[in-house]
């Protein structure tokens, strides 16, 4: 993709902001020497053109300075763990309204085997087999913007498997090999214990295979979710009632389609787009069974099916399952499309500030640089929409009517849905 190049007042407003964050961010660095030395790194990524590569970054002529860099991005043992902490409290006291967190997966293809972390395996996002790397990402997501906050990187077996591999990259002796979304949800469990952070839904994307374990983890944790599921997802329904009959279960997408003239209309505008969009909705309360490895079986969670179509289409086409009970289904709609609102953010800051430029081959160099990277993501961000925002967040905030984009929907209040009588048109929910 084609590399942003900020103006000279941006980049000038972008560093002094830099310089803020050394002091709110880097207090855990021990030394004065290894501050500077992540301002240079940081100053760096948002300047560069090009690859964010170290070498770019010490520029020409300056091995002094790269072999530095080298050191601190690479070899130094500090912990990347409280830098992130603060990065999302401090982002928690700054960002409007932020009202997720979103997991984003990342795809790095890699032409060699030398990467941590690298191996064939299949991508979903890609749907196919690549050489490459999986990671994925934390964002504290807003209507408005979203910010990474924390980063796994999936280890396939051989690299947990093989001492030799393990040494050459430095892998902590708690490195293990998970699936990315194993490895996403222990991310959000740790962050939900340890880090201080306010209690907020987790938006992500969930395979069929893994969903049990999801929705059991989180719900042992008390942690509220949004999952993107499939609509071939066998789901439970029915029973419990004096004149419901069952449990019986059905492909998601068949449970929705069958109440379809129970559906609402929700007029939204999506991210990054000015025209407006139309989307229909309905839901319905389903049952999660617990994963098969469980030793104790324990009682089927309940949970809500949602289901949208778009205007023109004949069947439902995106499908949210979610433990959150007491929102509006325009609101929790709103909350699962806030991944469009990461992608675009990804694309257009987090890319550009050199998430997926890291050369090096070791566990700690890679999280050091993704930390710097999403250090440098919320920089470029706040510095260039700080004051005004950009072009795709619609209309300013003191407009006396206009669309609202759609995660700023979420945040205000949707009166609940009237009932809908069998065979009548959809009742039209208008956010405004």
């Amino acid at each position: 993709m084609a590399r942003v190049v900020l103006p000279e007042e941006s980049s000038k407003e972008i560093s002094e902001l830099i310089d803020a964050l050394i002091s709110l961010l880097f207090e855990s660095l021990p030394r004065r020497d290894q501050r500077n030395w992540a301002r240079t790194y940081l100053n760096g990524l948002v300047r560069t053109s090009g690859k964010k590569t170290i070498r770019n970054i010490a520029g020409t002529g300056a091995s002094s300075v790269e072999q530095s860099l080298q050191q601190f991005i690479s070899k130094s043992p500090w912990d990347w763990t409280p830098v992130r902490r603060s990065l999302a409290q401090h982002l928690e006291r700054t960002v409007q309204r932020p009202l997720a967190w979103v997991v984003q997966p990342m795809v790095i293809e890699k032409a060699g085997d030398q990467s941590v972390g690298v191996g064939r395996q299949f991508v979903p996002q890609l749907g196919r087999t690549a050489n490459c790397q999986q990671a994925g990402g934390i964002w504290l997501t807003s209507s408005d913007a979203g910010f990474p906050v924390d980063w796994s990187l999936t280890l396939p077996g051989p690299w947990t498997a093989e001492i030799p591999r393990r040494r050459r990259a430095g892998l902590p002796d708690t490195a293990r090999s998970l699936t990315p979304a194993q490895d996403a949800v222990h991310a959000v469990q740790r962050m939900a214990a340890t880090w201080q952070l306010q209690r907020r839904p987790v938006v992500m994307e969930v395979s069929n295979a893994e969903l049990p374990q999801c929705v059991e983890s989180f719900a042992t944790h008390d942690i509220p979710f949004v999952f993107k599921v499939d609509g071939t997802l066998s789901v439970s329904f029915g029973g419990g009632g004096r004149h419901k009959s069952g449990p019986h279960s059905a492909p998601a997408r068949e449970l929705i389609d069958s109440l379809r003239s129970q559906r609402r209309v929700v007029e939204w505008t999506r991210h990054g787009r000015a025209e407006g969009a139309v989307t229909l909705l309905t839901s319905a309360a389903v049952f999660a069974t617990p994963g098969e490895d469980r030793l104790v079986p324990a009682p089927p969670t309940p949970l809500l099916l949602v289901g949208a179509w778009t205007e023109e289409a004949l069947l439902p086409s995106e499908f949210w399952l979610t433990n959150i009970g007491d929102r509006p289904l325009a609101q929790l709609f709103l909350l699962g499309k806030l991944t469009d609102r990461v992608a675009l953010d990804f694309a257009e800051v987090c890319e550009p500030a050199g998430i997926r430029d890291f050369e090096g081959r070791s566990f700690r160099g890679w999280h050091h640089h993704a930390t710097l990277a999403s250090v440098a993501h919320a920089a470029m961000l706040l510095g260039t929409r700080g004051r005004e925002p950009g072009p795709h967040l619609g209309p300013a905030r003191t407009a006396p009517t206009r669309p609202v984009v759609a995660a700023e929907a979420a945040a205000v209040p949707v009166p609940p849905p009237a009932p809908v009588v069998p065979g009548q048109s959809p009742r039209r929910e208008y956010i405004r």
